[in-house]
């Protein structure tokens, strides 16, 4: 399921060059375009946002902030306007790549996606839920990564693998990190 597109590679800070020539890849493909942000805070952990009951995709599920790429906005536009909508944060920084990824729900909408590390500013004991869309938020250490499996399927591991990945890229430091690696 994993899309190697040779202009992102996971594991490397991407320029915004390389973000725009992975955005119009995906637009010649025909997938939608959709944006997440892994956002740490200064203890090392990773914030993750429980979707409420009355959404169409994964309800009740615990997911990343993030969505999907508007028209005429680039990705870090919309990653920024993604984390302000749903946690009222502004986003400070972009680190890594985590995820790079082809996927369609049961919805029929082929879609590419992209996550990425970031750091926010703002009130972090405090985030600000997007209405009807997310039921509670919180930041995870690593051991509870566990959490992010509940009510999902047995063979949906996506959200944790993904979490996990940028723990295990947190624990290394960028410049001692293999090109490319996960």
């Amino acid at each position: 399921m994993n899309t190697a597109d040779d202009t992102l590679r996971i594991g490397t800070v991407p320029s915004p060059g390389q973000l725009a020539s992975f955005a119009a890849r995906a637009h010649e493909a025909g997938r939608r375009l959709v944006v997440g942000a892994l956002i740490t805070d200064p203890a090392g952990r990773i914030y993750v946002q429980r979707r409420s009951e009355e959404r169409s995709l994964f309800p009740g599920c615990w997911d990343l902030v993030g969505g999907h790429v508007e028209s005429g906005e680039t990705l870090l536009e919309a990653l920024a306007r993604e984390v302000s909508e749903e946690t009222g944060w502004q986003l400070a920084a972009t680190d890594r790549v985590v995820e790079i990824l082809d996927w369609s729900a049961g919805d029929g909408v082929p879609r590419r996606e992209v996550d990425l590390l970031v750091t926010v500013e703002g009130d972090l004991a405090r985030p600000k839920l997007e209405p009807g869309k997310h039921s509670e938020g919180r930041w995870l250490a690593r051991h509870e990564l566990p959490l992010l499996l509940a009510g999902r399927k047995a063979d949906d591991r996506w959200v944790h693998d993904v979490v996990e990945r940028a723990f295990g890229l947190l624990a290394v430091p960028p410049s001692e990190e293999r090109p490319g690696g996960d």
